[in-house]
């Protein structure tokens, strides 16, 4: 019989409840009702500042947050609970809904506190907890030349850089005499405050608010710190910790801490055994945990329980691991140095704005926890060693860089945990790697271990190499080289040829990937025509003839249309060319126009019609720049901000013919409502009120990703630098067949090591990105063109090589919808005897 689960509260952890219980819930024993206060699905609150720049909720909304489909699932959005019968074992909502349960969670989180100082409710009074809290904050922000931010801590400071984002001078209040007082020590306090007010955050440490002062209109006109210093401000924002939500519990009866939350046992069952409370609101061990993983840890203990098991959760790793405002902080184990005894060791490096601390035990044995600011690459082999015998001298493990010997995985215990997301060990990635997993992707698919925050992707690519896993670089079989590194070959040597290529630097006669791989390449560096000489025999189908081949042998037409702007009399050309060869006529999701059904033998005939109306190729078949959509932007569009028509005309022709990796997609986008769907591509262009915000690595496909932003409110001229930086850097050093989301993926570093070297410029290599792109741009020549200016090129494009003007008699067309489409051929019938 189907039991009845209530989850109270949707938030992360609420969710992973329900998530987790539907994929452990083979033989469907439960039905899951959520009631959620809040009017949205589940979404990533820990990303939450995320949401400042592109004002877009979906983006953090958690993956089957809707349980669309799931008959199993009630989802009740916006309607909170407001009772519940222990007894009757019924829930009943704010709109007066009932449910019977047999098992119910209490999910419901925790709420910012605010402390009760006069003007603490004025107008202009915000906290920083939800997506409708930050909506509040950017339309306070409109009219704010400064903020205060009431708390230092990681939601302080989170707050501080979303109100810098805004346009707003930032005051950091906090009532500790350093920032982040529960994480970091007095040196690093130091270390991060200095860094912060570089960044033009002004910090008031050791001080508190007395008081928010009205101003003549109802609102705010100032605060009032505790050293009489007066903040002329009409916004704050209180950040100074959350209060676990437990007053349901208290009105029903349930057990609570002496300081709140819901008191539960290592079960997460409260004092009714029906009864659990997971996340925030819940007090186990005496302690509440103002964490996200914990909650997540607890959640897989109820439904454990839930499913019979005996799981219980025996506490949680705090360690934390962030980047705020751009700074690089962590604190893991006894970071304070509280344990009896407990000795440091501390690299502070002022110059290079770092300071590292390791805490070991009074014999200088064992690590017992860590700080590390501004740089906290260590953090991923630091972290899993507490509990550990130091496995070197501590000054080895802060700064290896310093002359000692490096420290590797090897060190760290069986029972250190790697990915703390999925709670994944070393010995169970050992265990992965001996049973053949030879590469990061390999060990995410067996463990799970990196498919969460990724900050442990470093760490599993150190394993594989120290545990010997030899990861081949090599394109193929006839070179040893990558793609990236040919590249280079080709670039310095000069060298024009593949044969040249590969009696220099490779063996044998090639194969079907390092030709077309050359060809790319060559075609990149302007290696002439890519159906010249023997070039030609390296393309891939599509590239030989200029065109994408169909299921039924007949080849596509795509002539250039720059942002999608095209002129009625343009469109006529297309529309008598279309009726003319009789081809199928389709509108593309990317703005162009699709003509399908062309025999090999017609290419040239429609390309001659098209080229000398002034069309050009749309480089639909290659690896190249495909397409820049635009929406009308504010030429038409009363929303528009910027004129994202002529942006993405002048891109697409600025950027056409750009051999590549993998096909490359932009899309301009004229105000933040985002028609454009520039998000969704490779390169992603959205209006703002200042200018452009540029986003990279998007893409659709098999795998969808959206683009990140990588910089914000840039005029056209550093938008177009920056892009002709990405797209050159991207052609240069990404492998084959490689999207840019997986490429930028694969860096070490990310996204941050990209925005350093396109933004920052720290390899010093913009200026030659740049001139390469404008190389590229003044020596485009139209490849269809060269085609029908070349009697040797022409003459490839026939159906039969000893009968030129015969079309291929196996091609039919029947007629759908008042065009042509394509019959296409039978499996003929293999007779076994």
């Amino acid at each position: 019989m189907t039991r009845t689960l209530i989850v109270v509260g949707n938030g992360m952890v609420g969710h992973q409840v329900a998530r987790a219980l539907r994929d452990r819930d083979v033989t469907g024993a439960w039905r899951i009702v959520i009631l959620a206060e809040e009017p949205r699905p589940a979404y990533d609150r820990v990303a939450l500042s995320s949401y400042v720049g592109d004002w877009r909720p979906e983006e953090l909304r958690l993956a089957g947050a809707e349980f669309a489909d799931d008959p199993a699932v009630e989802l009740r959005l916006g309607d909170a609970v407001s009772d519940i019968d222990r007894t009757a074992r019924t829930v009943t909502t704010r709109d007066g809904v009932e449910r019977h349960y047999d098992a119910l969670v209490l999910a419901t989180g925790s709420r910012p506190f605010v402390p009760p100082i006069p003007g603490h409710d004025l107008p202009g009074c915000h906290v920083y907890r939800t997506i409708e809290d930050l909506d509040g904050i950017r339309v306070a922000a409109e009219h704010a030349e400064s903020g205060v931010v009431v708390g230092g801590g990681l939601l302080g400071l989170e707050a501080a850089g979303a109100l810098r984002t805004l346009g707003v001078h930032p005051h950091v209040v906090e009532m500790a005499p350093r920032l982040m007082p529960l994480q970091i020590d007095e040196g690093g306090g130091a270390m991060l405050r200095g860094q912060i007010e570089r960044l033009g955050v002004t910090v008031h440490a050791g001080v508190s608010i007395q008081q928010v002062t009205p101003g003549e209109h109802g609102g705010i006109a100032g605060v009032l710190l505790s050293d009489r210093t007066r903040i002329d401000t009409s916004l704050v924002i209180f950040s100074a910790g959350v209060r676990p939500r437990d007053e349901l519990a208290c009105r029903i009866g349930l057990a609570v801490g002496e300081r709140g939350g819901i008191v539960v046992d290592a079960a997460c069952r409260t004092s009714d055994s029906s009864i659990y409370a997971v996340g925030e609101c819940a007090c186990v061990a005496g302690r509440v945990y103002g964490l996200v993983g914990p909650g997540l840890a607890m959640a897989e203990v109820v439904v454990d329980r839930l499913l019979d098991g005996a799981a219980e959760f025996g506490g949680a790793d705090t360690a934390t691991k962030l980047k705020l405002l751009g700074i690089d902080v962590a604190s893991f184990g006894d970071a304070h140095a509280e344990a009896p005894g407990a000795l440091t060791v501390v690299h502070n490096d002022p110059v290079a704005g770092t300071y590292k601390k390791l805490v070991v035990s009074d014999d200088a044995s064992t690590v017992l926890g860590g700080i590390l600011v501004g740089d906290a690459g260590a953090y991923g082999l630091l972290r899993p060693l507490v509990g550990a015998r130091l496995p070197a001298p501590p000054e080895a493990l802060l700064a290896p860089e310093g002359g000692a010997a490096p420290v590797g995985t090897a060190a760290l215990p069986d029972s250190a945990q790697i990915c703390s997301c999925h709670a994944v060990t070393k010995g169970a990635l050992t265990s992965a790697i001996g049973s053949g997993c030879a590469d990061v992707a390999a060990l995410k698919s067996c463990t799970k271990a990196g498919t969460g925050c990724g900050s442990c992707v470093p760490l599993l690519k150190r394993m594989l190499t120290e545990s010997g896993v030899e990861q081949s670089r090599a394109l193929c079989e006839h070179f040893d080289q990558t793609r990236a590194e040919l590249f280079e070959i080709v670039r310095s040597t000069g060298l024009r040829t593949f044969s040249e290529l590969i009696a220099r630097h490779g063996r044998g006669r090639g194969c079907d990937v390092c030709k077309p791989v050359a060809a790319s390449i060559l075609a990149s560096l302007g290696n002439g025509h890519v159906l010249a000489g023997e070039q030609a025999g390296l393309q891939d189908t599509n590239d030989r003839y200029l065109a994408n081949i169909q299921r039924n042998g007949t080849y596509s037409v795509v002539p250039r249309i720059p942002g999608g702007e095209i002129t009625p009399e343009r469109l006529l050309v297309i529309a008598q060319v279309a009726k003319d060869f009789g081809l199928y006529t389709k509108i593309t999701g990317a703005q162009r126009i699709d003509l399908l059904g062309a025999t090999v033998d017609q290419l040239p005939l429609i390309w001659r019609r098209l080229v000398d109306a002034g069309f050009e190729s749309g480089h639909a078949y290659g690896k190249a720049l495909r397409t820049v959509k635009s929406c009308v932007g504010s030429t038409w569009c009363r929303f528009g901000v910027q004129d994202s028509v002529t942006l993405a005309v002048d891109l697409e022709l600025r950027y056409r013919g750009l051999r590549a990796p993998h096909k490359i997609k932009a899309g301009v986008s004229g105000c933040a409502r985002e028609c454009a769907e520039a998000r969704s591509k490779d390169v992603g262009v959205i209006a703002t009120e200042a200018g452009w915000n540029l986003y990279v690595g998007g893409n659709g496909g098999f795998t969808p990703r959206h683009a990140e932003l990588l910089a914000t409110d840039l005029d056209t001229e550093e938008l177009v630098r920056l892009i002709d930086r990405f797209l050159m850097f991207y052609v240069r050093t990404a492998d084959r067949l490689q999207r840019t989301a997986a490429w930028i993926e694969a860096m070490d570093g990310g996204l941050d090591h990209l925005r350093a070297v396109l933004v920052e410029d720290r390899l010093g290599i913009g200026a030659e990105l740049e001139a390469a792109m404008a190389t590229h741009v003044t020596d485009y020549v139209d490849e269809w063109r060269g085609v029908l200016d070349d009697p040797d090129k022409l003459a490839r494009f026939s159906s039969f090589v000893n009968a030129p003007e015969a079309p291929d008699p196996s091609i039919s067309f029947r007629e759908e919808r008042g065009q042509r489409v394509p019959v296409l051929l039978g499996v003929p019938e293999v007779k076994r005897s």
